[in-house]
């Protein structure tokens, strides 16, 4: 067999006790041979099933024994009739013994592959391992189990077990299945064991698609130019894509069975002057905009100009664990292990791994995986110590952003906003109540949607219509599964046993539904501050709805047409933490510019709805002392340019300063706020 290939047995109880959920086992197992055919088409898989009234395998023939053990299909190339013969498993009428059927399973391994340790040879097992095995004519049944272990090893076999245990399991003889738990733990250190409990977590729980792990980086970690550590870096998460469509010809002859069916794409590039002419590889150049401008750069300039970094990983420094933020995390997660050959490099990695831990710290590198490549990716290592003393310690590596890559949206704390825009103590009592109603992990249960168990719905859909689609071109997109529908939607039956909560939650918020408005080229928006927004503006100070800034134009600076509509834009604008500073000055600027240019007082009226704008600004910002202080200051600037109806005006809206309550940033409290409600301050007599 090649390296590459697997031979895979799959030992299926299919008793008294699985028959409630044989169904999701057809699914899971169909589901396994479906995707061997996109991307393992020369695997070759056989099936085993016991618990069934009729035995069928040949060593019930050699030896005898091995009762209620069949042999459902042979080793051989996955096809379609698998598919259909997992699709229909028999319902077996007596209890297994799943020690029989794994002896049965390596016998068939052994006979089709024999000593050779080449390629990946697996036993995959799924019971509920609730019924009792039986007693052996010599020994015991742990002896039995080294010795079939033993024989795994030596013809280089893996076990993967899959224990489907329900709520009904749980009831049964305690004895039998805590020693059908301990047998299946004597198995060799190579083999694997899960319990699950849902159709979910089955579908999750048998490797669909096994994925090799191959190596991005093997070489030394510098610590400096004196220390250096060999080690070997693999990917420990990525993103399952789809499989890579192609291209597919019907033109050849159905009787050409050699026939590829392969499309092939040429490009030709004609000239513009020319339709007609060819433009050969070596008159072709690439162009880059600049302005309005096409820059030509050879691939000769091009080279020469590219950053090109030696292959290395190298330690630039440390630093505390609670300066890098989770959200700084950015694509794959991968693993630095030592080399696992190199005795001084699992003893360094190990040392290094845990003096960071318990120092709290984290390593910064900066990594360039392969020679040649064009970036430079700096990232943070995290010490990943083991708890088993057969594994070696290890890091895990996330890339960080450089500052191009971070994003800065300022948003205000909610703590921090007034306490009309607060939930009272009984609208966060029923919030509560509410997260727990939905807690994946409930005490006594397993967890729900664990991600090392919960397959991607969309992909696995794929693969079912593919197999529909495979037996009739014309087959229709299948409806959902129940099963897949738990990973993409609510647990139904949960929300009907929480009704009370659910109400609860309603009756003290309003849930209304959002309508979803149509986007209009030409829009009107109210200027803040307007007539037709407030009936008296001592309203501002009063609870508000969050403000909504919404502009496609990046606007940098105050009009006078609109001044209003841009201070709003600028202060949304979240590509720069200036814009804000600078938006809030800006309007502060032309609030003054009008109040002193203000004839017979024609600018009062758009002062102050510039003035009503700012204030709420300030306050959503977190910024009430920089309204304050400009109020006061604009009131001493009306009484030394001799300006008192501006302030009367103000003082006939109710203008106030921002009080303590509306944001918890100021020094003001409410009842100062209301008794410096701006008032026509008298002039000083002159004297004679």
């Amino acid at each position: 067999m090649a390296r590459n290939k697997e031979g895979l047995v799959l030992v299926l109880d299919v008793g008294l006790s699985m028959h409630a959920v044989l169904p999701e086992v057809e699914k899971v197992c169909s589901m396994l041979i479906q995707k061997k055919l996109v991307y393992n088409k020369y695997d070759e898989v056989g099936v085993v099933v016991f618990g069934t009234a009729e035995t069928k395998n040949d060593l019930t023939v050699e030896v005898g024994g091995y009762e209620n053990v069949m042999v459902l299909g042979g080793i051989k190339v996955v096809d379609g009739d698998l598919v259909e013969a997992l699709h229909q498993l028999p319902r077996g009428t007596v209890h297994g013994d799943f020690l029989d059927a794994i002896v049965v399973g390596m016998d068939m391994i052994i006979k089709m592959y024999g000593t050779t340790n080449k390629g990946k040879k697996r036993i995959c097992l799924i019971t509920n391992a609730v019924t009792p095995t039986k007693d052996p004519y010599e020994g015991t049944k742990e002896d039995q189990v080294k010795t079939v272990a033993a024989q795994m090893i030596t013809h280089g076999m893996k076990m993967d077990s899959i224990i489907i245990r329900t709520k009904q399991d749980r009831e049964l003889d305690k004895d039998v299945v805590e020693e059908n738990d301990f047998l299946l733990s004597v198995f060799p250190n190579n083999s694997s064991k899960v319990y699950v409990e849902s159709a979910t977590s089955l579908l999750g729980a048998l490797r669909t698609r096994t994925v090799s792990p191959v190596t991005i980086y093997r070489g030394d970690l510098e610590l400096n130019s004196d220390i250096k550590i060999k080690v070997w870096v693999y990917k420990k998460t990525s993103e399952e894509k789809f499989p890579s469509l192609k291209k597919y010809s019907d033109k050849a002859p159905p009787t050409d069975k050699f026939a590829t069916h392969e499309i092939k794409v040429d490009y030709e590039y004609k000239s513009t002057g020319d339709s007609s002419r060819v433009v050969p590889p070596e008159q072709r150049i690439k162009g880059y905009r600049y302005g309005p401008q096409v820059i030509p750069i050879s691939s000769a300039e091009w080279d020469a100009v590219k950053f090109k970094p030696e292959k290395g990983v190298k330690l630039l420094g440390f630093t505390d664990a609670s300066n890098i933020m989770r959200h700084y995390y950015m694509k794959d997660v991968n693993i630095f292990i030592a080399d696992p050959g190199n005795t001084k490099a699992i003893l360094a990695v190990s040392a290094f791994a845990r003096a960071m831990k318990e120092m709290n710290k984290v390593a910064i590198v900066r990594c360039v995986w392969r020679q040649g490549q064009a970036n430079v990716v700096v990232g943070v290592l995290t010490p990943n110590v083991s708890e088993k003393a057969s594994t070696p310690d290890s890091f895990y590596f996330n890339v960080l952003p450089f500052a191009e890559d971070v994003r800065e949206f300022q948003f205000p704390s909610l703590s921090k906003l007034p306490s009309s825009m607060q939930p009272n103590e009984k609208q966060q009592e029923a919030a509560d109540k509410f997260v727990e109603m939905l807690d994946l992990a409930p005490t006594g249960r397993e967890e729900v949607l664990q991600p090392n168990f919960t397959p991607n719905p969309v992909l696995e859909r794929y693969y079912r219509s593919l197999e529909l689609k495979s037996k009739d071109p014309n087959a229709a997109v299948p409806p959902l599964d129940e099963t897949l529908r738990k990973i993409t939607e609510p647990d139904a039956e949960l929300l009907s046993e929480n009704r009370a909560v659910i109400e609860e939650f309603r009756r003290f918020f309003e849930v209304k539904e959002n309508p979803k408005l149509k986007k209009s080229s030409r829009r009107r928006e109210k200027p803040t501050g307007s007539n037709e927004e407030r009936e008296g503006i001592g309203a501002v100070g009063q609870a508000m709805d969050a403000i909504e800034y919404t502009s496609e134009i990046k606007v940098e600076e105050i009009g006078a047409s609109n001044p209003v509509h841009d201070f709003e834009a600028m202060v949304s604008r979240r590509d720069g933490p200036h814009w804000v500073s600078k938006a809030i000055q800006s309007m502060k600027d032309h609030i003054s510019n009008l109040v002193e240019n203000s004839s017979q007082g024609d600018t009062y009226q758009k002062a102050l709805d510039c003035l009503v704008a700012l204030r709420k600004a300030c306050i959503l910002e977190q910024e009430p002392k920089q309204f304050n202080d400009f109020l006061l200051h604009l009131l001493k600037l009306c009484q030394k340019r001799e300006l008192e109806s501006f302030s009367e005006y103000l003082a006939s809206h109710e203008m106030t300063l921002i009080s303590k309550n509306e944001a918890p940033e100021s020094d003001i409290l409410e009842n100062e706020a209301r008794t410096l409600i701006v008032k026509d301050e008298p002039k000083a007599e002159q004297g004679p």
